[in-house]
């Protein structure tokens, strides 16, 4: 609470000279009338009335005390904030061909290091729209651009090997999904974070092409190639001999993923590990920051009314008192 006039405040010390001066006046107006003998009103009975006056008085100094303070304008403030930003548009684009399925990304599977590294991203954004595109052969807009990370997480969560029915992958097909999810949005700054462990085999679109259409609308790719040099165990169920493991040759096409960061602006990056995936994408997340400007403001609520209303009710209060119960007699 604050007080808009506060000079008025010094009225306050008023109260305690009126009360020295009333308690004086009245010692003195007690010893006007001197008696020979102090016996003859010792046989006089005090009433209660008389007893009970000094109340006026107390109404008095607190119903003077109430108007000073209202009149120094007592507010209660409460403060608010206007978060002004453009926030960064963001397409998390997932490979989920059958080779996501290899398991160099010790305890789990590619695809699984992937989605829990790309959902620890998600939580450390703040103000900016995330959406999710999924292929392999083919591809599909999984989660669409939005604030609602409770949503994008689940929809990660939901993400599994073979989805789009078909198996290959699409590179370029999967970038121009995603341009066409950021080309309309009016966005300071769009991003798309691309992970993949294989090259371009399938699609009509060529990842040169998509490329230099989301460098031309100004869309940024972080390219991500997930495996562990040379190759990686894979698992497949054997009818006859159950789960089993074979090599998987590595067959990640670096040179077009460096080609594509590079077209847009972008960085590529190898991951090797489960490690390695999650602070790429913490680097990924300090690199783009969202501008934040707030605008802090305080909201006042004028408190005089509540400080008027009892003093004009004690005002009352004293007046009829002093012509009721306390009257005098002359």
């Amino acid at each position: 609470m604050r007080f808009a006039n506060p000079s008025y405040l010094l009225f306050l010390l008023i109260i305690p000279a009126l009360v020295w001066y009333y308690l004086k006046f009245n010692k003195q107006e007690s010893s006007r009338i001197k008696f020979s003998s102090i016996q003859i009103i010792k046989n006089i009975p005090s009433g209660e009335r008389i007893k009970f006056r000094y109340v006026l008085k107390i109404l008095r100094f607190v119903c003077l005390t109430l108007l000073i303070l209202a009149l120094a304008r007592p507010q209660a403030g409460q403060k608010g904030e206007d978060i002004l930003t453009k926030g960064i548009d963001i397409m998390l684009c997932l490979d989920t061909s059958t080779s996501m399925r290899a398991e160099d990304f010790k305890p789990h599977n590619r695809l699984y290091a992937a989605k829990q590294a790309a959902e620890g991203f998600v939580k450390n954004r703040k103000n900016d729209r995330i959406g999710v595109v999924v292929f392999s052969a083919l591809s599909f807009t999984q989660c669409p651009l939005t604030l609602d990370y409770g949503a994008v997480l689940d929809f990660l969560d939901s993400v599994e090997i073979g989805m789009t029915q078909t198996d290959g992958t699409a590179i370029g097909t999967a970038i121009a999904t995603c341009v066409n999810r950021l080309k309309d949005v009016p966005a300071k700054s769009k991003v798309i974070i691309l992970l993949t462990d294989g090259r371009n085999n399938m699609g009509e679109i060529d990842p040169w092409t998509a490329a230099q259409a989301a460098g031309a609308m100004d869309i940024k790719i972080y390219a991500i190639g997930a495996g562990v040099p040379g190759g990686a165990m894979y698992p497949i169920d054997d009818p006859v001999f159950g789960k089993r493991y074979v090599k998987l040759p590595e067959d990640l096409d670096e040179e077009t993923l460096i080609k594509i960061a590079s077209l847009t602006g972008g960085q590529y990056f190898r991951a090797k590990s489960s490690e390695g995936l999650r602070e790429i994408y913490n680097k990924i997340d300090k690199m783009e920051k969202t501008e934040i400007k707030i605008n802090e403001y305080t909201k006042y609520t004028e408190l005089f009314p509540y400080f008027i209303l009892p003093a004009v009710l004690l005002f009352f209060t004293e007046v009829i008192l002093t012509n009721t119960y306390f009257r005098k007699v002359p």
